[in-house]
């Protein structure tokens, strides 16, 4: 894929949109936009259509990234520690009053009142790296008591996302013993939706208003938000879910009467982002540059280094195998590679996928960033078929 000046060959990038356009081809999606940039190079595709029986997809397309907007929200969080408003290993019981004197269970399968005192405060560090003692506990089916609290407190994971206000999330976190004491293990997802509750109400803004401030703004990210105006509703692509007893497709959220099509509730720091390919690669950028993009500076290249590199151990990640298998690891806010186990792990490559059906991941020593954008809901954690041969064919040509 790499020419000899660091060009993206025109060889390379026919082969990945014909792979590409044959999940389109089949049916298995409705469309997709996949932008690969090198060194600079940027080639973008948009192939099929934004609804089975919509307009042509575009480059400008705006999709859901649900879990892709947590690495903006670590970013955002990290913002503030460069500030001088809270550092990564304060308490955030200051901000956060409804988690002080956190309670633990005994064990994980423990009945909800079989708790001991927490050995300590939950941290921001805590919650940036998914060890605050919340989270998506990964046995499937959910048996557990813990599993329970959470379905009953409105917090149970799945592809409807918590659609009360901040401080009612915040409460109905803090009426839940924590599976783990906090720093003891990761567990998937909580720690980015109580960051979108600590982040306003240490910056004394909507978590809207200080990511347009200080990153989207900054970077030109100008269609990414909480919602698609109803203004844009015609860029926006129709969300499908597989329906197992049909056995096909059927759409789980429309552009016009959908769930990110008015201003929510509650902005979703976990997964609550709407974005395009270019508008999310102009972050990608950012990160790949050590925090900088143009003449825009928005970290430090110190606090880049921090949140794309791997912050926990093997023993930490123990309980959420079924996320990060063996050879990844988690910095702030995203998956980082630590080890080969296919042709495209390569180590120190970070990024995250979201449960829509969107990836990114950018590979510092190439210099390369992949996004796929489509809006076919995930089936289970591992990745779906159009995941693999994105990155696997991006991987191949690369090493042409």
């Amino acid at each position: 894929m790499m020419t000899n000046d660091g060009g993206l060959s025109k060889a390379g990038l026919d082969r990945l949109r014909g792979v590409m356009g044959g999940h389109v081809e089949r049916g298995d999606l409705p469309g997709l936009v996949a932008l690969v940039s090198h060194r600079g190079d940027v080639h973008v595709d948009a192939i099929g259509r934004l609804a089975f029986d919509g307009s042509p997809m575009k480059r400008d397309t705006i999709f859901r990234i649900t879990s892709m907007t947590k690495p903006v929200t670590a970013a955002a969080a990290m913002i503030l520690v460069e500030d001088g408003k809270i550092g990564l290993d304060d308490s955030v019981d200051r901000w956060l009053p409804e988690l002080a004197d956190r309670k633990v269970l005994l064990t994980v399968d423990a009945l909800i009142h079989q708790t001991v005192p927490a050995r300590r405060a939950i941290t921001l560090r805590d919650l940036l790296t998914f060890r605050c003692g919340y989270g998506i506990i990964a046995v499937f089916p959910e048996r557990l008591p813990i599993q329970r609290a959470y379905a009953e407190a409105g917090l149970a994971p799945g592809p409807v996302f918590p659609s009360f206000p901040a401080d009612e999330l915040i409460k109905r976190y803090g009426s839940l013993p924590l599976a783990f004491q906090p720093g003891e293990s990761w567990l998937y997802n909580a720690g980015s939706e109580i960051l979108s509750v600590l982040i306003p109400r240490i910056a004394g803004r909507t978590l809207g208003e200080f990511l347009r401030e200080r990153i989207f703004t900054p970077l030109g990210m100008k269609d990414t938000a909480f919602y698609v105006p109803a203004d844009q509703h015609y860029r926006f692509a129709t969300a499908y879910m597989n329906d197992s007893r049909a056995r096909q497709l059927k759409v789980f959220d429309p552009p016009v009467t959908g769930r990110f099509s008015n201003p929510p509730v509650f902005e979703n720091g976990a997964a609550g982002l709407v974005s395009t390919a270019d508008d999310f690669n102009a972050f990608a950028q950012m990160m790949l540059n050590g925090g900088s993009l143009g003449s825009a500076r928005v970290l430090s290249r110190e606090s880049i280094a921090m949140m794309t590199t791997n912050q926990i151990v093997a023993d930490q990640k123990r309980e959420s195998q079924l996320f990060l298998g063996s050879t990844r690891g988690w910095g702030f806010g995203v998956s980082v590679f630590t080890g080969l186990d296919d042709s495209h792990s390569a180590p120190g490559r970070f990024g995250w996928d979201g449960g829509y059906g969107t990836s990114w991941y950018s590979d510092p020593n190439a210099q390369l960033t992949g996004i796929l954008l489509t809006q076919r809901v995930m089936d289970s954690p591992k990745p779906p078929a159009e995941f693999t041969d994105f990155w696997t064919t991006l991987a191949e040509i690369a090493a042409d």
